[in-house]
């Protein structure tokens, strides 16, 4: 699994990894089968079921966008474990925006943590990792 946490309002860090991935799972070919790619939002509150719905699709790849209540939200981030924090801006859809890990999580058929790769790493990179674990 390639899990990323973000939300779909991020103007930058967000779009530019799940892109990212977009372009692994398609460079994967036939072995794309074998790595299921995971969107899951840090903003319950303006990624309700129907936007990410409206979300993913922008990106294909077959990633699945997971969202939940802020305490399922709160409990699952403390298991994986990554950041996230609410900052007031004026000029941000809903005059919030959101702090938060930009690493690309690995985790093997197993589920267990596997690799990460910061924001910013090449596609190239996380391909040819992820190529050598297939």
């Amino acid at each position: 699994m390639l899990v990323f946490f973000g939300f779909a309002n991020c103007p930058d860090i967000c779009p530019t990894t799940l892109a990212e991935v977009a372009a692994v799972m398609e460079s994967l070919g036939d072995q794309s089968s074998d790595v299921q790619p995971i969107f899951i939002s840090i903003d319950p509150e303006r990624d309700t079921p129907e936007a990410l719905a409206e979300f993913m699709p922008l990106f294909g790849a077959g990633i699945v966008g997971l969202t939940g209540t802020p305490d399922q939200i709160a409990s699952t981030a403390e298991t994986f474990p990554i950041f996230y924090e609410k900052i007031e801006e004026a000029s941000a859809p809903g005059g919030y925006t959101m702090s938060h890990t930009s690493h690309l999580l690995l985790f093997d058929p197993q589920a267990g943590f596997a690799d990460s790769w910061p924001y910013g790493t090449a596609a190239e990179e996380i391909l040819a990792d992820l190529k050598a674990r297939l």
